[in-house]
């Protein structure tokens, strides 16, 4: 029997309630509180900001899976672009966003290993450049700009932390095609994917230990692809990219160890 609520207080908490699934805001009075009201039911917070996983809590966590989103970019990009041709813009003197380049790279070399131009280019790619701390926002479009025109890149994917909307709209305005992480429906020209957290199969993954009675867990969001444009990602080629997620999410993929 399941019911849907808008608000859930202590005093609608049964003894056979066996699962709360709670998404933002936090319900009545806070979903601790109920968790602590009926000890015998398993909570689910969805997003809900400041909940700790523990007792018969259990957390989905809103986290950017940064590392695996560049990978899949790289090896889409590589997927879907002439020759290879993919960038990357990042921030500087940022080590986790150096990670993410190698993700990226990796993904790209995962799909089509030392991938031999068919043009001659005297440099190789991803095409990389970082854009220093100090630069202001609205200069951001400069490096596309380089990339795309210096550099021939066709294909950009731009790290998570830095990514306006600004950026983005420039760079599909610019004709370089994009993944990237979701952008809520305001996608820009020559948007070729997004990945994005996919909250109902994290619910049915950690559904089967909430009705066991097994809380406390922070459960991890998977990614999917969403948003695609088949003009620029067909059919096969997203079925072959939703194969290779899926291996990836479950470990049999390695991010940074690619031979």
């Amino acid at each position: 029997r399941f019911q849907v609520r808008n608000t859930l207080s202590e005093l609608d908490l049964e003894p056979a309630l066996r699962v709360v699934i709670a998404l933002p805001p936090d319900p009545g009075s806070g979903i601790a509180a109920l968790a602590t009201a009926a000890p015998q039911t398993q909570f689910l917070a969805i997003n809900i900001s400041n909940v700790a996983p523990g007792g018969n809590i259990s957390v989905l966590a809103n986290t950017v899976q940064t590392d695996v989103i560049a990978f899949m970019a790289g090896y889409i990009g590589a997927m879907i672009t002439d020759d290879y041709r993919i960038g990357m813009i990042y921030p500087d003197e940022n080590a986790d966003a150096l990670r993410t380049l190698e993700a990226y790279t990796n993904g790209k070399t995962y799909f089509c290993g030392i991938c031999r131009p068919y043009y001659y280019l005297p440099y190789d790619f991803p095409q990389s450049i970082p854009i220093p701390v100090e630069e202001p926002p609205e200069n951001y479009g400069g490096y596309a700009v380089y990339l795309i025109q210096q550099r021939e890149v066709d294909f950009i994917f731009v790290y998570p932390e830095i990514a306006t909307p600004e950026l983005l709209a420039y760079i599909g305005s610019s004709g370089a095609v994009q993944v990237g992480s979701a952008t809520q429906g305001n996608n820009p020209l020559y948007w070729a994917a997004s990945l994005s957290s996919d909250t109902i199969g994290a619910i049915q993954a950690a559904w089967p230990n909430l009705v066991a009675g097994q809380g406390g867990q922070a459960v991890q969001s998977p990614l999917r692809l969403a948003d695609v444009d088949p003009n620029l990602l067909p059919p096969g080629k997203q079925a072959q990219a939703e194969q290779v997620l899926a291996e990836l999410l479950a470990g049999r993929i390695s991010i940074y160890n690619v031979p």
